[in-house]
């Protein structure tokens, strides 16, 4: 958390920058947040078949419905309930609607959307371990920002991401259409000013397609600057690790493998697995027997034994992470650098189900930083959108 709580910090004093002090000449504000970044609850149906005893009564403290902490849960660090967390986490593409889909017998839910409650810490019960925007939401209100008046949060179900025009995309979709209903809400609330949108990380490519789904006349009437922190426009090689190895997500003493099949049923990793319009020939995992760069990406999943994401990920996110299309509205990208990132994965004889050697390159820990991967020059090479004026 350290590296993502010293870029807010940037971002917030851009703001005070940007902003002016005086609260009335405030622009609202919407935070969207990144993989992982906001609070998710679950309940347990009849149609549940837990893998194991443990996970027929975890947990035993449950709220009024049967609903319970799912995201983030500290019992994810015992072994027993690391599978628990995983089956109920686990998505499943099904190909006859052509979506995605949550484990039989799991509902989920997300937590006070508009608000930034979910936003602060992944658990209010851990905030030490777990403060997430909480720094930034502080620095904000510092300055003058309320919550739910002019400072708002977009939580959203970061297991599900986005299809290529098309493909039905339930969740997804319902998460741009409730973003756009909070753009439109914030800035009539406020007297029509437009709205700043600061997003982190998987965020900003949901509020990337939600500008050029929209026209043109209704991003300069309601969006007055894009901030996108460390987004992943052409996707990631730490995102190779998750699907061959499995990625704790810094989360300690998780065995990696017991999250490895959750993590590559989730639409989203798919959507931020590395691009060939970004990375191009270079080679980004190497093995004994093969080499892949991101024009391989296909062959990879068939390898790693994942044949099944093979279909979904060439007819539903390929064709959208082809497109990286400027929003045509003022937007800031904020990169880090400094920080040992992933470039080049090197997996020995014992295959992938052990984590690999990496050779690391200059970044914020996640994307790499550079000529590669920048995102002022990913996004200038996109064509800029021209949806219809109306």
């Amino acid at each position: 958390m350290n590296r993502l709580m010293f870029k807010l910090g940037i971002v917030c004093m851009s703001m005070m920058f940007y902003t002016c002090q005086a609260t009335s000449n405030l622009h609202p504000l919407i935070l969207v947040p990144g993989n992982g970044g906001n609070q998710l609850e679950a309940r347990l149906t009849r149609g549940y078949k837990p893998s194991s005893l443990f996970c027929h009564w975890y947990p035993i403290v449950k709220q009024k419905g049967g609903w319970f902490r799912l995201w983030f849960d500290a019992g994810v660090l015992l072994a027993p309930f690391t599978q628990c967390f995983a089956d109920r986490m686990t998505l499943f593409y099904d190909k006859d609607l052509d979506d995605y889909r949550n484990a039989p017998g799991v509902e989920t839910r997300v937590l006070h959307f508009g608000s930034t409650q979910s936003l602060l810490y992944l658990d209010p019960n851990l905030k030490r371990a777990t403060a997430y925007m909480a720094p930034l939401v502080e620095s904000l209100e510092e300055i003058g920002y309320v919550n739910g008046e002019t400072l708002f949060g977009a939580p959203y179900d970061f297991r599900y991401g986005l299809a290529a025009e098309g493909h039905p995309s339930k969740v997804g979709s319902k998460f741009l259409q409730d973003l756009k209903d909070l753009v439109e809400k914030a800035s009539r609330n406020n007297g029509g000013k437009p709205v700043i949108i600061v997003s982190h990380s998987l965020g900003g490519l949901f509020v990337l397609q939600l500008l050029n789904k929209n026209p043109l006349s209704w991003r300069r009437k309601y969006i007055k600057h894009f901030v996108a922190i460390s987004a992943p426009w052409g996707g990631t090689v730490e995102q190779m690790t998750t699907f061959a190895s499995g990625y704790t997500l810094g989360v300690p003493f998780v065995d990696p493998l017991l999250v490895r099949e959750e993590q590559r049923t989730s639409e989203s990793n798919s959507w931020l697995l590395p691009t060939a319009k970004v990375f191009g020939e270079r080679k980004l995992v190497i093995t004994p027997n093969a080499t892949y760069s991101a024009h391989e990406i296909t062959q990879f999943l068939n390898d790693i034994g994942f044949s099944r994401g093979v279909y979904p990920y060439t007819t539903r996110i390929l064709p959208l992470t082809e497109q990286l299309i400027a929003p045509e509205v003022p937007i800031t990208c904020m990169v880090g650098s400094g920080v040992r990132t992933p470039e080049t994965l090197f997996y020995g004889e014992n295959g992938f189900d052990e984590q690999p050697d990496v050779v690391y390159g200059d970044g914020d820990g996640h994307g790499k930083h550079g000529k590669p991967t920048s995102t002022g020059e990913i996004l200038g090479r996109g064509e800029k959108s021209s949806p219809q004026d109306n």
